[in-house]
């Protein structure tokens, strides 16, 4: 057990990084960590002996942010149902401000931005994303181009805010 806490303590920055990049707030970044890891102790006895723990951490930890990212959803609808406020639908000038300040890879969607955290900063294979994921490794290889293909149009203003038209 002293080795599996050694190794713990090893990958909190790396999956504290992740969580960052995926909550965009760091504070919510180190409760997303403190539940993966606590998800992690609780199911280590589920965990495959030849299973990479890195993998199987970022594993938990995507899934519990998406989790999370539902819950989130389903309350901010039944809030509007109670309070009679339709919140869910943003301004057409809200989101072009929002689009405006996002940078490139903020632009990207969740999923695009964990496919290539994993791959390009935390060094994972394909077949250990694909594992993450549980999805055949040449989902993860053509999800993975995309990715990269966004992010260089959008890094190069091939993308553009959305235009407004003027309605009288």
């Amino acid at each position: 057990m002293h080795e599996f806490d050694e190794q713990l303590r090893e990958l909190i920055p790396r999956l504290r990084r992740f969580a960052v990049s995926l909550t965009r707030n760091s504070s919510s970044a180190d409760d997303l960590v403190q539940a993966s890891l606590e998800r992690a102790i609780i199911r280590w006895a589920d965990k495959r002996p030849e299973g990479d723990l890195r993998a199987w951490l970022f594993s938990i930890l995507y899934r519990q942010f998406l989790d999370a990212h539902r819950r989130s959803r389903r309350y901010a609808r039944m809030l509007a149902f109670f309070t009679d406020r339709d919140d869910a639908q943003p301004s057409v000038e809200r989101t072009v401000m929002a689009q405006s300040a996002l940078q490139a890879f903020d632009q990207l969607s969740t999923e695009q931005r964990a496919l290539l955290l994993w791959i390009s900063v935390e060094g994972l294979s394909y077949k250990e994303v694909a594992n993450i994921l549980d999805v055949p490794i040449g989902t993860v290889m053509s999800r993975l181009s995309r990715a990269r293909q966004a992010l260089r149009q959008l890094s190069d203003g091939e993308i553009t805010s959305p235009s407004l038209r003027i309605l009288k």
